[in-house]
C-alpha cells in the first residue's frame, strides 16, 4: 500500500485536533484543504465568511486566486463525508472532559435563515426567515445545540428545502416539515449518546402535536412553547361548546417555562460563579449540598416577594 504524502500541518496546537480526522479524507488535497477551511474562521480576518478572506485573498478580484479556487473544489466538488466529520468532532467532544455535556443540560432545537439571491442555489426559497422576522427569499436550515451553564456548542444541522422544491409540494411523500427533521436531529443526539435533561424548543415547534408525541414515544423529556391561543376554547365556551370552566387547567406558556426553568438554572450558575470568585477551595458541605440540590432540579422561588 502506497505511504501516504505528508500534509502541510495547521499552525500550532491546531494540528493535533485536525490530524484526528485524516483517516476520514482519503486525499493529500483534501486533507489540506479541511486544514486551510478549519485555520480560516479562527485567523483573523475582516470578513471570515467568503472565501477569498479564509484563503487570505482580495473580495472579488482574488476570486481565482489558486488558494481560493483550492478551498472553493474542497468545499463543493471532493467526496468526502460532511456527516462523517461531524459525527467525529461530536464524538470528540462528547469524549473530553472540558467539552463533555451533563444530563443536567438541554438540548436546543431551532432554525436559522439566511437571505439568499436567486434560485439556483441548493434548497433556496421563499419563506420565513427567522432571523430578519419576516418572509424572504432565502435559506433555511434546523439545528440543534447542547446547551448547559458551562458551554454551548452546535451539534447536527441539516437544511429545510421548501415544498415548492418537491414534485406534489407538501404532499410529496419526501417533502418534511421542520419539525420532522427536528426529530431526525433529537433521535440523532440521543443515538451519539449526548446527555440532556429536555428537549427544548419555540412554538414554531412546540405547537407542533406530531413532534410532541414523537418525543414522548421516544422517551425525551421537553419543554416547548405554546402559542397563546393553543388548546384554549375559543370566544369564551368549552371544548363543547359550553360555559368555560374557570378550574379548568391551562397549558403552559413559554413565560412560565423560562421562569421555571431559570428557577433551578440561575441559582445553580450564581452560586457556583461566587464561590469560585471567592476562593479555590472546594464550598462547605451545606453550601456543596444546596449547589447539588438545585443542579438536580429542586427550584429556588426567584419571584416570590421577600
Amino acid at each position: 500500500m502506497t505511504a501516504r504524502r505528508p500534509c502541510p500541518p495547521a499552525p500550532g496546537p491546531l494540528e493535533e485536533y485536525a490530524a484526528r480526522f485524516d483517516d476520514l479524507l482519503v486525499s493529500l488535497a483534501q486533507r489540506r484543504g479541511f486544514r486551510e477551511y478549519l485555520t480560516g474562521p479562527l485567523a483573523p480576518r475582516d470578513r471570515n465568511k467568503t472565501l477569498t478572506c479564509l484563503a487570505v485573498a482580495e473580495p472579488v478580484a482574488g476570486a481565482q486566486n489558486p488558494a481560493v479556487q483550492r478551498l472553493q473544489f474542497f468545499l463543493s466538488e471532493s467526496t468526502w463525508k460532511h456527516d462523517r466529520i461531524n459525527d467525529r468532532r461530536v464524538e470528540l467532544l462528547l469524549a473530553d472532559r472540558a467539552t463533555a455535556p451533563h444530563d443536567q443540560g438541554v438540548l436546543v432545537i431551532d432554525d436559522s435563515g439566511d437571505r439568499k439571491a436567486g434560485t439556483a442555489t441548493a434548497r433556496v426559497g421563499r419563506q420565513w426567515l427567522g432571523r430578519y422576522g419576516k418572509t424572504d427569499n432565502g435559506i433555511v436550515t434546523v439545528t440543534t445545540v447542547c446547551a448547559d451553564a458551562r458551554l454551548y456548542y452546535p451539534l447536527h444541522a441539516v437544511p429545510y428545502p421548501p415544498a415548492h422544491h418537491f414534485p406534489k409540494k407538501r404532499n410529496d411523500p419526501d417533502f418534511q416539515t421542520k419539525p420532522a427533521l427536528a426529530t431526525t436531529l433529537a433521535r440523532r443526539a440521543h443515538d451519539a449518546g449526548v446527555p440532556f435533561r429536555a428537549v427544548v424548543a419555540d412554538c414554531g415547534y412546540g405547537d407542533n402535536d406530531e413532534f410532541r408525541h414523537t418525543l414522548r414515544e421516544a422517551g425525551l423529556p421537553f419543554v416547548m412553547a405554546l402559542k397563546p391561543h393553543r388548546g384554549r376554547p375559543r370566544n369564551g365556551t368549552g371544548p363543547r361548546g359550553g360555559p368555560h370552566r374557570p378550574h379548568q387547567p391551562q397549558p403552559a406558556c413559554w413565560p412560565k417555562a423560562i421562569r421555571d426553568v431559570r428557577a433551578w438554572l440561575d441559582p445553580w450558575i450564581a452560586l457556583q460563579r461566587c464561590w469560585r470568585a471567592w476562593t479555590n477551595a472546594p464550598p462547605p458541605p451545606e453550601l456543596q449540598a444546596l449547589i447539588d440540590a438545585v443542579g438536580t432540579g429542586h427550584a429556588l422561588d426567584l419571584y416570590s416577594p421577600v
